[in-house]
């Protein structure tokens, strides 16, 4: 017999993660309270129009984001490639506006130029192929539509001592092997995606939090307006 753990269960997981991810990352703590904040860096003051016709938000796992979305708008795609989400959102009532759809980032079902603004929260930290999945936004958003990334600073000190002192504890409470999932689900480091978002947008509005200035290691969020 050799001395090798398995992999989790990751239907089990995903199961549990969805579970908790609210009252862990929403809810009344402070480390919830903080995250929800955040989606704010690419909403206020970040050079957006007053109104997108179609919104796609990609990755949109529990709609964290949509509540906190300021301009006006007729149709809001929110999609993910995961059926277990697809499932728990379908069983919610949302704006009417709303569309659930279960979608691959890779590989997007809309034709060249033909969304107005791409969300993509806590997204691009988990691809393999960070510069193809980019190229395939940019793909469907039309000329002078904009793409909205939020990333956590990850593997930053400052994300590093907040991950210890928030959802860790939370996470393995739950019996979720919150370490082990984050360090395979977190293939990209914010050192490299911040280097690859500049060379690829040049006309960008970028905000960091809490520090402001750019610096991964002193900062815990990372939220950014492309320009198309």
């Amino acid at each position: 017999m050799k001395n090798f753990v398995e992999k989790p269960d990751w239907s089990n997981y995903e199961e549990n993660w969805l579970a908790n991810y609210d009252a862990s990352n929403y809810g009344s703590n402070l480390s919830a309270r903080i995250l929800r904040s955040t989606h704010n860096l690419v909403e206020k003051n970040a050079g957006l129009d007053d109104h997108y016709g179609t919104i796609l938000e990609l990755g949109v796992g529990t709609m964290a984001h949509f509540g906190c979305v300021q301009h006006g708008f007729e149709r809001y795609i929110a999609s993910d490639h995961d059926p277990k989400v697809i499932d728990w959102l379908t069983r919610r009532s949302w704006d009417p506006r709303v569309e659930i759809k279960q979608l691959s980032g890779a590989r997007l079902q809309f034709e060249d130029d033909s969304i107005d603004r791409v969300i993509a929260t806590h997204v691009l930290e988990h691809i393999p192929d960070p510069v193809s999945a980019l190229e395939e936004w940019v793909r469907v958003i039309r000329p002078g539509g904009v793409l909205s990334l939020i990333l956590p600073c990850d593997p930053g000190l400052a994300w590093r001592i907040g991950r210890t002192l928030g959802p860790r504890k939370r996470g393995y409470a739950a019996g979720l092997p919150y370490d082990y999932y984050m360090s395979v689900e977190h293939v990209n480091a914010i050192y490299n995606l911040h280097q690859i978002i500049k060379f690829h947008f040049p006309e960008r509005r970028t905000k960091w939090w809490p520090m402001r200035a750019a610096i991964p290691d002193i900062n815990l969020i990372y939220g950014v307006n492309c320009f198309v």
